[in-house]
């Protein structure tokens, strides 16, 4: 919303000791709400939008001392993830007169997932790469995918992203499943959040995955919402374990591929 924000995020988690743990790492999940900011004509363009969003990583990495907190909070980022209802189609993937760039992108509108995957990419990347000269540390790319939406989100990520959240209707697409298992692209999936908003655990994807060899790990998911205990992963992990009769090695394995897909 405004070119700031990030230092105050970065404040906020420093003075409340959310980077003094050793043994955890962080995500920023930033929602697609280009539209919203429009709206309110706090940006003008996507590309407004897309530097007040990054530029200050950027120059964080570039000159620590610009962005003091910002750049000691970037220390303990594992990556970041991008979401919205991926349900709404805010835009159609092939515009029969071509997308415009961010500069040009004024529309109040949202572009579409793609378009907005992409651009998170390139700049996920160039950061990395920067920060990699620089022997810092770099970030993933895990944004929602495939709880909703079109499949063709599912053939995005597998370009552009390192792992995904949720991925549970790649079930519908055979050759994107098999792509994401050659690749071992992981997948954090909540059955418990999935199973009050799309998939009930009796429909749910998560063995058929974990069966044939995906990548696939167990994760929360707004635990305020949908779960019921003060411990909701250990939730996750039990209500699982009960549902599908996996076993203690099978729990180990989805654990494993849980600290992988972190950054750790």
């Amino acid at each position: 919303r405004y070119r700031g924000e990030w230092d105050s995020v970065a404040k906020w988690a420093l003075e409340n000791q959310l980077t003094s743990f050793p043994d955890v790492l962080l995500m920023v999940q930033v929602p697609r709400i280009y539209h919203v900011h429009a709206s309110s004509q706090a940006v003008s363009s996507f590309a407004e939008w897309l530097d007040f969003l990054w530029r200050p990583l950027f120059e964080a990495t570039l000159d620590p001392a610009s962005h003091p907190e910002l750049s000691e909070f970037l220390l303990h980022l594992a990556g970041f993830d991008s979401v919205d209802d991926e349900s709404v189609s805010n835009y159609p993937l092939r515009a029969p007169e071509g997308y415009p760039t961010p500069e040009e992108w004024k529309s109040a509108k949202s572009p579409g997932y793609s378009y907005y995957t992409y651009y998170f990419y390139a700049n996920i990347h160039a950061l990395n790469t920067l920060r990699q000269k620089k022997g810092l540390n770099t970030f993933n790319f895990r944004p929602h995918a495939g709880e909703a939406g079109s499949p063709h989100h599912l053939a995005t990520t597998f370009l552009l992203a390192h792992s995904i959240n949720h991925g549970i209707r790649l079930h519908e697409s055979p050759p994107l499943l098999y792509l994401y298992y050659l690749c071992s692209i992981g997948l954090a999936i909540s059955p418990q959040s999935n199973n009050l908003l799309f998939k009930t655990l009796d429909k749910h994807p998560f063995k058929e995955f974990f069966d044939v060899g995906l990548n696939v790990s167990l994760t929360t998911d707004d635990p305020l919402q949908f779960h019921s205990s003060d411990n909701p992963l250990l939730e996750e992990y039990i209500i699982a374990q009960k549902h599908w009769k996996l076993s203690q090695t099978d729990l180990s394995e989805i654990a494993r591929n849980s600290v992988l897909q972190s950054g750790f």
